[in-house]
């Protein structure tokens, strides 16, 4: 017996090897017809039997080159920080988040019979279709969405959840209607005070009774002419990972709200009650906790405003530099509050801080380009910070900020080490 043949067959190996016809059958169900699969891409049915041969891309990304992968089932894939760079995150390199599995209406782009229903606290329950929502006025907005797990990977002692890094953002031109001229038309009664959202994209279980994720905003928050129902994104429909046919922009609150696929909102009387506005799901303890704490339900709040936040796209971290040259640095910084009024380096440790070229935002929620040149005193290691301050005083913290259950909302700042020689 070779060595070969001792080494007892992992799951990979049976998926490269005659197993592969054997897992495709047991998995027929998730094979639907009418969407072959392009060379090179497996279906995600698949995945959760870890079957994923080494080389192929999963189902959903293959037409985002550079985006790393933290979960196949459902997709979610963050943006690494030189893809950032763009004052408009191209599609392309825009993260993907996702709490299901994306629709068959989307990977299609077929509109045929969808309508988005809204219904409950209004005087005239509607169905509307695209070309319905266009006849309000259509407006086209710069926004940063940014997921609230976004940083999750330097909270210690560890949080469950994905471990994003800092690539779990973007910003990009949406093109839409404003939820609040929609809402208006509809009639709101003067119960109104919540309005939840129902997409179209399915639970992992394939349980039709089950929603991944159905969130919300209190009324205030729809009714802000910032908050948008978008059809368009970057100049083209918003592509099949980005909610086609329509999908939700809340700017400065977690992506969470922005909930994509829509197919209804309903307004409701109450706080939302739907998957994953309960419990700890997109919450934060009410008061500071020691890390690893367990918070009870009732100690939770949900998280509304984002916090202040930048990040340098360039030079990347670990380059060489000379002493006798300056350093451009350049970067976005960005805030749930809305603009940012100035961001600063340090090349110190935080001992002293220069400040930068901060451009104007394109439009409020948009993120804002900050560029500066600096020098180094001499030879050897040096780190680049960077902390941005927005409009109302507040400031990047040098650390993780408090620690909490599902790692959100880290906003430390970043950092990029240079070897000046």
């Amino acid at each position: 017996m070779t060595d070969d043949q001792a080494r007892p067959r992992s799951r990979r190996d049976f998926l490269t090897g005659a197993g592969l016809v054997g897992a495709g059958a047991l998995l027929a169900g998730d094979l639907r017809p009418g969407f072959p699969l392009p060379p090179g891409l497996m279906p995600l049915g698949l995945v959760p039997l870890g079957l994923v041969p080494l080389g192929l891309v999963p189902l959903g990304l293959q037409d985002k080159p550079g985006l790393r992968t933290l979960s196949e089932r459902p997709l979610n894939a963050e943006t690494p920080v030189e893809l950032l760079d763009p004052e408009l995150t191209p599609n392309e390199h825009f993260f993907v988040r996702n709490n299901g599995i994306v629709p068959r209406r989307a990977l299609a782009r077929d509109l045929s019979g969808w309508a988005l229903k809204i219904d409950g606290e209004v005087d005239r329950p509607t169905d509307l279709t695209v070309d319905a929502l266009r006849r309000f006025p259509v407006v086209q907005r710069a926004v940063v969405i940014e997921c609230g797990g976004n940083g999750r990977a330097g909270f210690h002692p560890p949080t469950p959840g994905n471990q994003w890094t800092l690539g779990a953002v973007g910003c990009a031109k949406f093109e839409g209607v404003r939820l609040a001229d929609v809402l208006r038309s509809c009639g709101l009664r003067k119960s109104a005070v919540f309005v939840a959202f129902f997409g179209e994209d399915s639970h992992l279980s394939g349980n039709p009774d089950k929603s991944p994720i159905s969130r919300g905003v209190p009324l205030a928050k729809a009714l802000d002419e910032h908050t948008l129902l978008a059809f368009g994104m970057n100049g083209v429909p918003l592509p099949p990972q980005h909610g086609f046919p329509l999908r939700l922009v809340v700017p400065g609150w977690p992506g969470s709200c922005s909930g994509k696929w829509l197919r209804r909102l309903w307004v409701r009387d109450r706080e939302h009650d739907g998957e994953k506005m309960t419990g700890s799901a997109y919450r934060l303890p009410k008061h500071p906790v020691a890390p690893g704490t367990k918070v009870a339900a009732s100690d939770m709040a949900v998280i509304e405003q984002m916090p202040v936040k930048s990040v340098i796209t360039g030079p990347a971290t670990g380059g060489e530099h000379r002493a006798a040259q300056p350093l451009a640095v350049r970067g976005h910084a960005w805030s749930g509050a809305g603009d940012v009024a100035a961001v600063h380096l340090s090349i110190d440790f935080g001992q002293t801080w220069l400040p930068c070229s901060v451009k104007p935002a394109v439009n409020r929620y948009a993120w804002q380009r900050f560029t500066a040149e600096i020098r180094f005193p001499s030879g050897g290691y040096y780190e680049v910070w960077a902390r941005a301050t927005d409009h109302t005083g507040r400031q990047q913290p040098m650390v993780v900020p408090g620690w909490n259950p599902k790692g959100y909302c880290n906003n430390a700042m970043h950092r990029i080490a240079v070897r000046v020689v």
